[in-house]
Order: C-alpha cells, then structure tokens, then sequence
C-alpha cells in the first residue's frame, strides 16, 4: 500500500556525494574474462547469449573491488565475506567523508547513522564499521536496512529524515552495495544479465532540518509481494543467486504507473511540473518501460542513461549517482525533482524534492 511519507518537519538533503571502487573493467574485458573462465563449463547457446549480452551498448564499462578479476572466480566463500565487508566499508566511508565535507559537517555532528545495502551480511552491521572509521560519536544513532535491493536509497532516506523530525541535528544516509560478492555463473539467463550489468559503489547524503539543500517534500512506497519472485535473491549452494523474471521491465512499469501518479496528485502536481526525473536506470529495457509508463521521453532520462553507461547497475547507491549529475548539471530555485527506485520485493520507493540550494 501507498503512505504519506514526509517528515514532521522540514527536512533538507544538504550534500550528495558518490565513490566507486579504482578497479575498472569495460564491457569486453569483462566478456572476456569471464569467457576464458567458463567457456568449458557453459553451454554454447549460454556462451553466444554471454558476448550477445555484454556487447550492448547501454553499459560501457563498470568498478569493482577485488585485487584482480580472477579473485572472483571460483571464490572461497569465507573470503567474499572478508571482500564485501571491506569494499562496502571503505566505499561506505569514502562517500560519507565526501559528503560530510560538502556541508561542511563535522563528524562529531552526526547525530544518526543509515546504512543500506543487500549485497552482504555481517553482525555488526556496516553502520558499526563506518561510525568507527568516521569517528562518530557513542551516543549515535545507528540504523542498517538489509534486503530492500535496489530500490533501498528511497527508505534509507525516509528513516534518516524522520530521525530530524524527530529532534536530531545531523543525519547521514549510506547506501552501499558491493554486487561483485554475489557473483555467480551458470547456464542461468538471470546470472548472465546479471554479470553483464551490476556493479560495486556507494553514495552518502547529509541530512539537516535548517540548511540550504534539497527540501523532503514527500515519499510513498508501493509494495507488490505477489510479484515478489520477479525480483529478487535467492540461495544456492549457500551463495546469493539473483532471480529476474523476463517480463521485470513491465512489472516495475505497472508499479511505478501506479506510484508516481498518486504521489504527484496528493501534491498538486503533473508530470510535466517535474524538472529533473532521478530514475534508478535497472536496465535499458527498464528505463524503457518506466519512461512509457509515466509519459516520459529519453531526454527526462538522460541522466539515468548515461549513469547505466558510465557505472552500471550499483544497485540502491545508483539513483544517488543519478541525482548528483542532475546537481552536477545545475538546477533552478524552486525546481522539483522526483527521485524514484525500485527493486526486490516487488517494491517501488518514490520520494519528492524541491531545490534550494546543494553541494
């Protein structure tokens, strides 16, 4: 069901800062490594489906965190832990540092800790690991969001914010996904898509009541769990095995047609009073799929294909790519913007902004 999900108060997104991981592969380097790897063990139809896959243009080249590709293959299990928990820290923590810089926040005035991710499990939590890095102080409030898939930024982001509604002064959301530890090859259409297009990075964003930024107007979420099999991570052989029906891109479309309409409507607005659409880019057919359903053209979406392009599927960090090149592109007083992911479950997060001022 759909919820009103503004805070009690005025809340601004003061700073949006992104990282991705040093270790680069394009599009055919990665087609072959992985052809190299497995050219034995895949099926021919499954190995002319790989090249067919990865030589679409809609990604050219993704990060990862890894010493060298071949880490990957074959990777002992209790080490993909190690590589998670270090590359989701170290990404986590590197976004954050830019992020609180850009407002020009001192750590020690964080009052509170959102961490998301799915790609990775450990006990502490991330945000445990990244308050220690950072420095922030005991009596922090510390969150993590597990399982929520790409479309986790748009909650973390709800929590953070109801945090400062609720009295707190500083809040920093982290939405960090390390993909490349869910790695798996098979004669499987999911894993071979999968391979060819998700990636490892992060995003943070500073939350404050009273600054200059981009102001919370509202959010909704739309839950579908009788569509949850369309989307999400299973197990096998004690790993994580990404499920994507066929027919995802029109799932995630009749989700969001019926999402956003509603959300605009309870505001008083259209579709066409939207300056900058912040679209997590799943895919080239989701992109294609959510633009038919809202009435949107490729030019409302430029900025989610080129960061498909540029970085890849990072997973719930990629919507706060999206957003920081709508920033990076500059954006009028008072223009709207409509952040939206969407993702395991089936679920759809959509949240309203409006600009001001942000770094």
């Amino acid at each position: 069901m759909m919820h009103p999900g503004s805070p009690k108060a005025p809340v601004w997104i003061a700073s949006v800062a992104t990282a991705s991981p040093e270790s680069v592969l394009t599009q055919p380097e990665a087609a072959e490594i992985l052809a190299a790897a497995y050219g034995r063990r895949l099926r021919p139809r499954s190995l002319q489906v790989l090249r067919r896959v990865f030589a679409h243009p809609s990604v050219r080249r993704r990060g990862f965190v890894y010493c060298r590709p071949e880490d990957l293959i074959d990777e002992d299990l209790d080490r993909r832990v190690e590589r998670f928990t270090r590359g989701a820290v170290g990404l986590g923590v590197h976004a954050a540092r830019r992020a609180l810089e850009a407002a020009e926040v001192a750590p020690s005035a964080v009052a509170t800790l959102v961490v998301n991710t799915c790609t990775g499990y450990v006990c502490p939590g991330l945000s445990n690991y990244v308050a220690e890095a950072l420095g922030l102080r005991p009596d922090l409030r510390a969150y993590d969001l597990v399982g929520s898939g790409c479309g986790g930024a748009v909650p973390n982001l709800e929590l953070a914010a109801g945090s400062l509604a609720d009295g707190g002064s500083v809040a920093l959301s982290i939405s960090v996904e390390v993909c490349s530890a869910t790695f798996q090859m098979g004669d499987d259409l999911s894993l071979i898509i999968s391979n060819a297009l998700f990636a490892d990075g992060a995003a943070a964003a500073v939350l404050r009541p009273k600054a200059p930024g981009l102001r919370i107007i509202d959010s909704a979420s739309l839950h579908l769990p009788q569509d949850r099999e369309a989307c999400r991570f299973i197990h096998r052989g004690g790993q994580l095995h990404n499920q994507l029906a066929k027919d995802l891109p029109e799932r995630v479309a009749s989700a969001v047609g019926r999402l956003v309409p509603a959300l605009l409507d309870r505001n008083g607005l259209r579709t066409a009073d939207i300056g900058h659409w912040v679209v997590h880019p799943g895919g080239d057919k989701v992109l294609g799929s959510v633009a038919a359903a809202l009435g949107l053209s490729d030019t409302d979406l430029r900025d989610s294909y080129e960061v498909l392009r540029e970085y890849g599927n990072l997973s719930s960090p990629t919507v706060w790519f999206v957003l920081r090149r709508a920033l990076d592109a500059g954006l009028r007083p008072g223009e709207f913007l409509l952040m939206l992911g969407y993702g395991a479950g089936m679920s759809a997060h959509a949240c309203l902004l409006e600009a001001e001022q942000v770094t």
